[in-house]
């Protein structure tokens, strides 16, 4: 057996005794640590001594594999940023549903197995196929809309180059007419120097008078000219550079270039959670033409089983749910590092201040009031994406 499958947790839960064990058996002759849970007054205190890799809810109703599912969530503030994957076992008249579920990814998979199977190898089967796309997912690096974002960003060098070397250029013209203007003054004031000393020459002798004034007149030609033109060279040797320079990086910006289109290409994705299915054609209505991907969860528990499979780049929370309220997921979601920085904007009812402080304080970036109105909907989404 290999490292990663004789390391791999498995979970078993059931409130049957006889059921549990009977699923550990089928299981332990391919994975070494197989748990079961069949206490359901210990089923957070199970799992977080555990943190399976993979959970098989073994119960003989679809119904009661929700319920144990959804009271981990809402008793478990850790759960959600544990990753693990889900294998439910149904009936032949749950088939139908549990695969709605799934599809949802509300859970990962599902097995056809009561009343009774001839297929048990499909039970470990299904845990490999858990447990790769689990490895999978730790080793894939960034989504791509992360680093999507990043190209976004990347893309912005090409303005800030430009308006760097255009402050640049400014500055070297600035520099130049400054040299121009304190050598021409000083060549002045050493003229005016000159005939004063020219019209004062009998007082303090004409040949005297006149070798002073050659003398000027050659410091003005020859030294003062001279490094005047050297540093008139340098001004033009800095603006050489940068002509060079912005010749060198150009093959690289059309790299940066092509990176920001293919990035634009890339959709944001923004997961709507509301328990009103009404809000979420609402929504899909304003955004759909923002070519924004959307994804749609029914509460706070569905929110949070969402977000193991994925990573949003933004989520629009509604603030009152039945199960778990948005500002509770808020909470949960800040707890966990990989959840902590996707933006929230809460939505919400009415303006109640005590809601909007109680938001700002767990993190969530804005706020929008229903009825939706289009125009501030999508600023406020654009804001807070970029």
């Amino acid at each position: 057996m290999s490292e990663g499958l004789s390391s791999a947790k498995v979970m078993i839960a059931s409130d049957s005794v006889t059921d549990a064990e009977l699923i550990k058996k089928y299981l332990e002759a391919e994975f070494d640590n197989v748990i079961t849970s069949t206490e359901p007054d210990k089923a957070v205190e199970d799992f977080e001594s555990h943190w399976p890799d993979v959970l098989m809810l073994v119960f003989n109703s679809l119904g009661k594999s929700e319920r144990y599912y959804l009271e981990l969530f809402r008793r478990s503030p850790q759960i959600h940023s544990h990753p693990h994957r889900t294998v439910i076992l149904c009936n032949k008249d749950e088939v139908k549903h549990v695969y709605d579920l799934c599809k949802k990814e509300l859970f990962d998979d599902y097995i056809l197995y009561w009343p009774m199977t001839h297929d048990t190898t499909r039970l470990p089967m299904a845990v490999h196929h858990a447990l790769r796309e689990l490895a999978a997912t730790s080793s894939s690096g960034p989504s791509l809309a992360e680093f999507a974002a990043q190209a976004r960003r990347l893309a912005e060098l090409e303005v800030l180059l430009e308006q760097m070397m255009a402050w640049g250029g400014k500055h070297i013209e600035v520099t130049r007419a400054a040299m121009a203007q304190a050598e021409h003054k000083i060549g002045a004031a050493l003229d005016g120097f000159s005939m004063r000393l020219a019209r004062d020459g009998v007082a303090m002798g004409h040949d005297e008078s006149n070798d002073l004034i050659s003398e000027i007149g050659r410091f003005k030609q020859e030294d003062m000219q001279q490094h005047f033109h050297a540093a008139a060279e340098s001004v033009n040797n800095l603006k050489q550079w940068a002509q060079d320079f912005k010749q060198g990086y150009e093959p690289q910006l059309e790299s940066v270039r092509a990176l920001g289109a293919m990035a634009e290409r890339v959709r944001y994705a923004i997961l709507v959670v509301d328990d009103d299915e009404l809000q979420h054609k609402i929504a899909g209505k304003i955004l759909e033409e923002k070519n924004y991907h959307l994804v749609f969860a029914r509460g706070g528990i569905e929110a949070l089983k969402v977000l193991r499979k994925i990573r949003p780049d933004l989520i629009l929370m509604d603030v009152m749910m039945p199960d778990m309220d948005g500002l509770e997921v808020v909470r949960y979601m800040k707890s966990a590092p990989q959840l902590a920085n996707i933006p929230v904007i809460m939505i919400t009812g009415k303006s109640d201040k005590k809601i909007v402080m109680e938001s700002r304080k767990a993190g969530v970036v804005d706020f929008v009031v229903k009825p939706f109105d289009p125009d501030t909907l999508i600023g406020k989404i654009g804001q807070a994406l970029h």
